[in-house]
């Protein structure tokens, strides 16, 4: 049995001004450090994990820092397929600006956008390996909104038709006998919502 807690980063300026960010590597604001010590609290009185496992972006790895230091665990592993989508030539700009820039229609463009397909991909292909890499372990993993929501939905399509993520929400999946179960989705009550 393996478990893995996928959790999304904290909060950055650019998810607060509404920009797509990609893989342009911005770090986590007060606001998103606050959340991730809240996380890393709440993770201290719950059930124990055995390592940290993060995207190699520097949101995601501040917050896996900062839970690793409460939590008294190692980062493990820097891991570039668990990236956020490389969102091409729109990484940087705003709704309003693209529909300026590109028209309604934006998304029907080529704009060099990472295919959903090859996201998920990934994502899987991480997992997958994980249950063979930390075998009986729990594993948290620090990753990406779209990522985390791309890949649960490959993985359980009928009980995830929405992608969205909140920033320093955990979902817990557990892997028995290869078939994957979910137990927490998307949680946030640290935050008190």
């Amino acid at each position: 049995m393996v478990t893995v807690g996928l959790i999304r980063h904290g909060i950055t300026e650019w998810n607060e001004l509404g920009k797509s960010q990609g893989v342009s590597d911005i770090p986590l604001n007060k606001k998103g450090k606050q959340q991730a010590i809240a996380l890393a609290n709440r993770l201290l009185l719950e059930e124990g994990w055995d390592l940290i496992v993060t995207s190699d972006l520097s949101r995601a790895n501040e917050t896996a820092q900062i839970i690793a230091a409460k939590l008294e665990l190692p980062v493990c592993t820097y891991d570039d397929r668990i990236r956020e989508i490389n969102c091409g030539e729109i990484e940087g700009t705003t709704e309003k600006e693209r529909i300026q820039k590109w028209g309604n229609n934006w998304r029907e463009l080529d704009l060099g956008i990472e295919k959903f397909k090859d996201v998920s991909d990934r994502g899987y292909e991480f997992l997958e390996e994980t249950l063979i890499t930390y075998r009986d372990k729990r594993v948290l993993v620090v990753s990406h909104g779209a990522l985390i929501g791309l890949t649960l939905q490959y993985l359980l399509p009928e009980k995830f038709p929405s992608t969205y993520i909140e920033n320093t929400s955990i979902t817990i999946l557990n892997n028995i006998e290869n078939k994957w179960t979910c137990t927490t989705y998307n949680c946030t009550k640290h935050l008190g919502g």
